[in-house]
């Protein structure tokens, strides 16, 4: 499945039908996420309105962590079968991957200050999520700043696995530490705590992250693909002119 996926000609075959029902999913899901949000879902009994940050603020975050892993995996085939694909697709999903943890630590912050009374504090799932933010950053800047870009590729592929320890941290530190976080109220056992008419735009608006960012990765995907052809066809016939 990989090695066929590997192929650029294939994989533009397959992005070409799955970006356009992406962006379809994506349409719909956002506007029914939004109005059950927004308008719809009741506001909690302890939060309040505040309630609905946590519409954005959670789907966010799973999305930052989801990101994360998926580029990852992507690195690690890039790395034991130099498939360049697999590099494109990690370079792909690092800024939008980036956004959504940039998202999770601003919208946390607005959460944060009228429930705990503070803007920000040294909380082990809000340190751990800093930190993924930071290496989203890292290898960004790592992945680009060499002048060859097999280099760059290959250090921003070590950084994302060593990274990949941090998850972990993320979803379990609520259990491992006394942190200011609730502990899970959604995946565990017994089955989600959260009532109905809040879990729908929770998933409403996972969805509507989960198909922009499926979209927006193949449209950057694309865009890289093309960059790398020209590139090709420049140094090409650069060779050709310079014999």
């Amino acid at each position: 499945m990989f090695d066929y996926l590997a192929n650029p000609t294939r994989f533009l075959k397959l992005a070409g039908i799955i970006q356009p029902v992406a962006w379809g999913v994506f349409a719909l899901s956002v506007c029914a996420g939004l109005y059950t949000a927004f308008l719809s879902s009741p506001a909690d009994y302890q939060q309040g309105e505040t309630v609905r940050i946590m519409y954005i603020h959670v789907p966010a975050a799973w999305m930052a962590l989801t990101g994360y892993l998926m580029m990852a995996v992507a690195a690690f085939f890039f790395l034991v079968w130099k498939h360049p694909l697999a590099d494109i697709g990690s370079r792909a999903m690092a800024l939008p991957g980036a956004g959504f943890a940039l998202i999770t630590l601003i919208t946390g912050s607005f959460w944060g200050r009228p429930m705990w009374g503070t803007w920000w504090v040294w909380d082990a799932r809000l340190t751990s999520m800093l930190i993924l933010f930071f290496l989203y950053i890292g290898y960004i800047a790592l992945a680009d700043g060499f002048n060859r870009k097999e280099r760059g590729s290959k250090a921003g592929a070590i950084l994302l696995l060593v990274g990949v320890i941090n998850l972990p941290v993320i979803k379990f530190s609520v259990d491992w530490w006394n942190t200011l976080h609730q502990g899970a109220s959604i995946i565990r056992m017994g089955g989600p705590s959260v009532d109905p008419s809040m879990l729908t735009p929770l998933f409403l608006m996972a969805l509507a992250m989960l198909s922009w960012f499926v979209a927006i990765t193949i449209l950057r995907m694309r865009t890289l693909l093309n960059e790398r052809r020209m590139e090709a066809i420049t140094h090409r016939q650069g060779t050709g002119s310079d014999a």
